[in-house]
């Protein structure tokens, strides 16, 4: 079957967080990882069977779901998991602050990158621990992590280091190289690693691979929280499902024991529309990838086109991270939206002034028509 991604759909009418946020304006919003493309038709059917079935109350984890997801760690992840060590969310976010209550004590420290996105800022804070920043670096035409600063920013009171991969806003798939760098140093400072994996199954660049860091060793594994999720893939964020692989038998009874205290139980939509999109939408998946590919190399094209615009090639999701600093625009949002585009301003990301973050997650026709307004306030090289 071919999906036509090409399809627009008016979303001007409804109340997406994306587009009701220039309700009224010609403003075509290019900002919230949200794609503008139908779910697969096997997760819209998952969905329609639960509403003709008429009762939506309290939900467990279907057995199936926990199968399937188990077989997906296995075969794109290289990794055979316990279905005991699986603890089901009703998304990522919430993951992230149940992470940082669970390990470590008020006041103790917890270490991301920056720029970032943004509630890995928010959750330290809300757990009541301290947040240090450590800034990524660009080798090699890539974002990267900065070890010897990440090292430097360890003390006695760290707990968690927060680690995004693939990388949002940045975009970089992790080598193992890499990610074994950044175990030695959490292992050897007995540091937990949360990692979020949400955007592992968007990878852009056909020359890399998503790896898992918990599966790199025992003590990977022993030191990790990998959060995972349907939602960017299958542009399914809105039903909220998502789960998290906590190895360590301690830490996630006490995450399971917390977690319906702060947050809802995942519904009967999350769930088997998970089921649906991991079980039946592989096929939807792949041409997906190949559309977003192209509008990967157009967007990387015309945005390197602007005077003092510099996008280096994403490795994987569909948010391209665009250096403006050499541009001398002031307030270079608000004129875009004035000439019709709404993007994220990289401020939003922590540590991110200067750069701005553009979604193509959405029709070609709709990247054209941005790029050709953008072109009426931007001078090209």
């Amino acid at each position: 079957m071919i999906y036509d991604f090409d399809e627009v759909i008016d979303r001007t009418k409804t109340d997406s967080v994306k587009w009701k946020k220039y309700a009224g304006k010609d403003i075509i919003p290019l900002w919230v990882a949200d794609m503008d493309f139908k779910a697969s038709p096997a997760i819209l059917e998952a969905l329609d069977k639960v509403t003709k079935e008429g009762i939506i109350g309290y939900w467990q984890t279907p057995d199936e779901l926990i199968e399937v997801t188990l077989k997906r760690l296995e075969e794109k992840h290289n990794w055979k998991v316990p279905k005991e060590w699986l603890v089901w969310l009703p998304g990522m976010v919430p993951g992230l602050t149940l992470t940082c209550m669970c390990v470590g004590n008020d006041d103790d420290e917890v270490i991301t990158t920056v720029p970032i996105y943004g509630p890995f800022m928010k959750a330290p804070i809300a757990a009541k621990k301290k947040l240090v920043k450590v800034p990524m670096k660009e080798v090699n035409n890539r974002w990267t992590l900065d070890f010897e600063a990440i090292k430097a920013a360890i003390t006695p009171r760290t707990r968690i280091f927060m680690l995004c991969n693939p990388y949002n806003p940045a975009g970089t798939v992790f080598t193992r190289e890499e990610l074994q760098t950044l175990v030695d140093i959490c292992v050897a400072n007995n540091i937990v690693i949360c990692a979020d994996e949400i955007h592992c199954d968007l990878i852009l660049d056909e020359t890399k691979k998503h790896v898992s860091i918990a599966t790199l060793s025992p003590e990977a594994e022993k030191h990790t929280v990998t959060l995972l999720a349907p939602s960017k893939t299958f542009n399914i964020a809105g039903l909220g499902c998502s789960f998290a692989v906590i190895p360590d038998d301690e830490l996630r009874a006490k995450y399971a024991s917390m977690r319906y205290i702060l947050e809802p139980m995942v519904s009967a939509y999350g769930y088997y529309a998970a089921l649906a999109a991991y079980r039946d939408s592989e096929e939807w998946h792949q041409q997906l990838l190949a559309y977003l590919r192209k509008n990967h190399e157009y967007i990387l094209k015309e945005m390197n086109a602007f005077k003092g615009f510099k996008m280096l090639p994403l490795e994987a999701t569909y948010l391209a991270w665009i250096d403006i600093r050499e541009a001398g625009i002031e307030n270079l949002a608000h004129k875009l939206e004035e000439a019709g585009v709404g993007i994220s301003e990289g401020e939003m990301f922590f540590d991110g002034k200067g750069f701005i973050r553009l979604n193509f997650g959405t029709p070609m026709s709709n990247l054209v028509e941005a790029v050709r307004r953008m072109k009426t306030v931007l001078e090209l090289k």
